[in-house]
């Protein structure tokens, strides 16, 4: 009987905003071993920088298109490596989160680390505002089902820039205009996606090495009406605020329900596995410096042309 083949080096999939901060921090650590990346195939200008750029980091380049390869096809890439992190979020579409973990547990990897760089879905539970968080509680199940292939899961809460997205409609600095989701009490913790990429580095590596478990970071736990007063402490000038009740915002949803804004603002409204305290963080217990929410709208808002990093 053959033995199997030895598994060596992390892979990363995806080198988007996330994955590029991953791949970043882990380059850095000597103790990382060898990194690479899975890459969907292209030739334009921008992937040809972004392989030079992966090169200069020393990262290896895999190429599959996730979206279509098939379970078995996905695990065949993935068994050569002994950790798998997947830095592909939910614009890859539904099933995808599935997919990848699926084929992570087919490989038998030693560990994988799944795209939840974000809330707490347990707490959140099944049947929510934002749908596609069911297919996160999916990836759960099939882990904790399974004994072959260790699991971490790292709870970062929203990205700190997703706090001053227009879009998202928290803070609109066009109109200096604060508005509280749920309520000016209700909290939200953030981390900025360069400090995911440093811990999620150092979670992975580690020792004795974390397994089986939710780890919980933070670069800052803040109310709403704590994030009016850093703007008008940032840009110098007293704010509007305005109180979105959780009531007021599934109403908005119940008139599109497939507004992807509404869905997050409802989640973030109810104020339930959105927040946890920062002091009993991985980086705080560790004494990990991270970046707070006044801090980054200092040196991305304040001054000048509004940065949207």
């Amino acid at each position: 009987m053959s033995a199997e083949p030895q598994q060596h080096g992390i892979i990363v999939i995806g080198a988007g905003e996330l994955g590029g901060s991953v791949l970043a921090a882990l380059s850095r650590r000597d103790d990382a071993g060898p990194v690479t990346v899975l890459l969907r195939p292209s030739d334009t200008p921008h992937r040809s920088q972004l392989r030079a750029e992966l090169a200069a980091q020393g990262v290896q380049i895999v190429e599959a298109d996730v979206a279509t390869a098939s379970v078995a096809e996905l695990s065949t890439i993935l068994s050569p490596f002994h950790t798998v992190v997947s830095c592909l979020g939910f614009a890859a579409g539904p099933g995808t989160q599935r997919k990848i973990t699926e084929a992570a547990l087919q490989a038998r990897v030693s560990r994988y680390l799944p795209w939840q760089f974000g809330v707490d879905y347990d707490a959140i539970g099944r049947g929510g505002p934002q749908n596609l968080f069911d297919e996160q509680l999916d990836v759960r199940d099939l882990l904790r089902a399974q004994n072959n292939t260790e699991w971490v899961i790292v709870s970062t809460g929203m990205f700190t820039s997703f706090l001053f997205e227009p879009d998202f409609g928290v803070v609109d600095l066009g109109t200096r205009t604060v508005n509280a989701l749920g309520s000016w009490d209700t909290e939200v913790t953030v981390t900025t996606v360069h400090d995911i990429g440093v811990l999620t580095a150092e979670i992975i590596l580690t020792r004795p090495r974390i397994a089986d478990q939710v780890v919980y970071v933070a670069g800052d736990t803040l109310s709403y009406g704590e994030l009016a007063d850093i703007v008008e402490r940032v840009e110098g000038v007293p704010v509007r605020r305005n109180e979105w009740t959780v009531e007021q915002l599934l109403e908005d949803l119940r008139d599109a329900p497939e507004d992807t804004m509404r869905k997050y603002r409802a989640v973030f409204a109810q104020g339930i596995g959105v927040a946890w305290p920062k002091e009993k963080t991985f980086n705080a217990v560790r004494g990990i410096a991270t970046t707070g929410v006044e801090e980054w709208a200092r040196a991305n808002i304040s001054g000048g042309p509004h940065s949207r990093h």
